[in-house]
């Protein structure tokens, strides 16, 4: 009779204690499933506080899934600590998790650094969603940020995954102040000296005329050497993420006034 019971009293504990466990991670997949509602009212919150200071939505989407990555760890973990508690007491449960904390620092220390990494992008405004950045070597457009990883979507279509350790130089093309524009002509050595000045003075009114050229262009010889030709370069900055669409329009510009003073190209 007593061995019936208690087995059934075992029995009944340990479906009471897997039901908890249960619960547990029920709840912490719900907050994982909500943790960019939450996130998105913490920020906002942080807003109303500072309102000197607004986020600009790149920054606003980036800490968001910076944010909400946070909470679904922190819920993960609070459920295994407390499914933990149903085995054994606090102060043991405070031993094991020093000791763990120890093995894993040791065992698993490029984990620890991309989420001490991911962390710090919290803080350090480096890079945004929908940027466009260079890392070890990868160029490509911020898609996600996480705690852990930071993928970038490159132009031919491929998705680089880099753990938050390993980022330790970033190009930010999307932070420039302008956008280079330098093109290359080449001339006859004997329209040298009638070139320089109509170039010079080209420069100053192609601002007018171009609306995205920042400041006139500068003119150096990059080799420095003449014979029957000589190549120029036009150091010109126009305005961030415009180079690319200047480039033709200074060569249209600048073939058309060199052809008017009777000063033609070379090869």
């Amino acid at each position: 009779m007593w061995e019936q019971f208690i087995l059934i009293w075992s029995a009944t504990v340990w479906w009471s204690f897997l039901l908890r466990i249960a619960i547990y991670f029920f709840l912490a997949y719900l907050v994982h499933r909500l943790s960019r509602r939450m996130a998105g009212r913490l920020l906002r919150l942080g807003s109303l506080a500072n309102k000197r200071r607004g986020l600009r939505p790149d920054r606003q989407k980036t800490l968001t899934s910076l944010v909400a990555s946070a909470i679904t760890f922190l819920a993960v973990v609070t459920a295994v600590l407390l499914s933990l508690s149903l085995f054994v007491s606090g102060e043991t449960l405070v031993w094991m998790v020093g000791l763990f904390a120890a093995a894993f620092g040791l065992g698993a220390r490029p984990l620890v650094s991309d989420y001490l990494t991911g962390i710090g992008f919290l803080f350090e405004d480096t890079f945004d969603v929908g940027e466009k950045i260079d890392i070890l070597g990868n160029e490509g457009v911020v898609e996600t940020v996480n705690l852990r990883t930071t993928t970038l979507r490159a132009r031919t279509g491929e998705l680089f995954v880099v753990p938050n350790g390993e980022i330790r130089i970033v190009r930010n093309f999307s932070r420039g102040r302008f956008s280079p524009a330098t093109i290359t002509i080449k001339l006859d050595a004997d329209d040298l000296s009638r070139a320089l000045p109509l170039l010079e003075e080209l420069g100053k009114e192609a601002v007018l005329i171009l609306p995205n050229l920042l400041e006139p262009w500068q003119i150096i010889s990059e080799s420095g050497t003449i014979g029957q030709q000589t190549e120029l370069t036009l150091v010109a900055k126009a305005k961030y993420a415009m180079g690319a669409e200047m480039r033709p329009r200074l060569l249209a510009l600048i073939h058309e006034r060199l052809n008017e003073a009777g000063i033609h190209l070379g090869d």
